[in-house]
């Protein structure tokens, strides 16, 4: 294996991928939150500087092709482990749905590909297949915001009497704590990560159909 910039960033992304549950299991929410939204970004942003590194100084091999839509795959796939895990109960139900489409494509496609075996070239990534995967970056990390903000929320309205709330939530009394802030932060993160999941998920069907498509040819009897 070839020790370049690109090689690292893409194997430093994988090992990323279980440290999101790792920050689970040893620190609190909404630290962990936090601790797993950063990880997160900082493995979306090096997934797009590993390949434009690599064909920028021509320095694309073949264990970096290998790895690199593993990485993109591990880090989709805990991540929404935790992302439903996690989730509350009013969010569960629409988070499953949308989830089990991208973890159903996700190991049909990888099925397809180890079976072609030397023809599995003829399932190249399309660039519909990119927007999927950055859609689901996004919604993922937008729903990771939102379990920051919920929490806060609980945690501003800890011991405090539902009057009171209500009170501070229709302005008559001050909102010291930004209760109001931390709703809405709540309410729009998990609505915005919800419409782009299913978006991904949508787009996760389409590419999945058409790599399905280009693999009938190999599929049929002689």
């Amino acid at each position: 294996m070839k020790w370049n910039l690109p090689n690292i960033l893409t194997v430093l992304r994988l090992l990323a991928a279980p440290g999101l549950a790792v920050m689970f299991l040893y620190f609190t929410r909404p630290y962990a939150d936090w601790f797993a939204l950063i990880l997160f970004l900082t493995a979306a942003i090096t997934d797009w500087f590993d390949g434009y590194l690599a064909r920028a100084w021509k320095q694309e091999t073949k264990i970096g092709a290998m790895m690199d839509p593993i990485a993109d795959k591990a880090m989709v796939v805990i991540a929404l482990m935790i992302l439903v895990g996690y989730s509350t109960e009013h969010w569960t139900p629409w988070l499953v749905l949308p989830a089990t489409v991208i973890l159903f494509r996700e190991v049909f496609v990888s099925g397809l590909r180890e079976y072609l075996g030397d023809t599995a070239g003829t399932l190249k990534v399309t660039k519909l297949a990119k927007w999927k995967t950055t859609a689901q970056m996004v919604a993922i990390a937008v729903l990771f915001s939102q379990g920051i903000f919920e929490h806060n929320f609980v945690m501003a309205t800890f011991g405090m009497d539902p009057t009171v709330i209500d009170q501070v939530l229709t302005g008559q009394v001050e909102d010291l704590n930004h209760i109001r802030w931390h709703l809405e932060g709540m309410f729009w993160s998990g609505r915005i990560g919800l419409w782009l999941l299913w978006i991904a998920a949508t787009l996760t069907l389409i590419t999945g159909y058409d790599y399905l498509r280009k693999a009938m040819p190999h599929l049929k009897e002689s």
